[in-house]
């Protein structure tokens, strides 16, 4: 219990350990950052997995030459673009049963109602703005395919937003990480890539708390 518990711990926190990573096991760490990016937007069950933040910390590393960043775009792309697709087919085939239950124990319906009312106000680009809210971010691939979004026009979608989702947070690093400062405090760094993914939800939080008060 006590290693699933560490190795839980691990995953979840994984930014914080990407340098150790590169160290120890040196070009292996881009299959581990494409697994992780790939579960985190393809399977609708594990949203709790880092994405901001650990693309934030492969931009820093790439900035101190630990990662390349050339590959680290285009793998970390693939990966956010395949991810998605997963999703999009999963909520196409089993979503619409899962959607009608009332309650159900592997996802939450508050999420996937919250995504459909997403959908309702920004319509198709919502898959390029959710790229960009955790949670929603896993979801909403999940909803469009449970909605029947027509394929092509998600792929469209999809590629625009996890090629600006992954560009965005890697370059915002890399920015980060070529400065002198950051080079000699990583650590806090690592307190930037806690802070800074939570605030998306916060916000999503506050509008959803607003919305209950004007309802009731």
């Amino acid at each position: 219990m006590g290693f699933l518990q560490d190795l839980l711990e691990f995953v979840l926190h994984l930014d914080r350990h990407l340098f150790d990573l590169c160290t120890q096991y040196g070009a292996w760490v881009y299959s581990i950052l494409f697994a992780v990016v790939f579960c985190e937007t393809g399977f609708v069950v594990t949203p709790f997995l880092p994405g901001d933040s650990l693309l934030f910390a492969v931009g820093s590393l790439a900035a101190i030459h630990a990662l390349d960043l050339p590959s680290s775009l285009v793998l970390l792309i693939l990966a956010a673009v395949l991810g998605d697709t997963m999703n999009y087919w999963i909520g196409n085939y089993v979503g619409p049963r899962i959607f009608n239950k009332e309650k159900s124990r592997l996802l939450n319906r508050e999420y996937l109602v919250r995504t459909n009312q997403f959908y309702e106000r920004h319509g198709g680009k919502t898959i390029i703005i959710a790229r960009f809210l955790p949670i929603i971010r896993t979801f909403a691939p999940f909803v469009a395919g449970i909605g029947h979004m027509r394929y092509r026009r998600f792929l469209m979608f999809n590629f625009v937003g996890g090629a600006a989702w992954v560009v965005l947070f890697i370059s915002a690093g890399y920015f980060f990480g070529s400065v002198p400062f950051v080079k000699n405090n990583f650590s806090l760094v690592i307190i930037a890539l806690i802070l800074i993914p939570g605030i998306p939800s916060l916000v999503e939080i506050i509008r959803m708390q607003l919305r209950k008060r004007k309802a009731n």
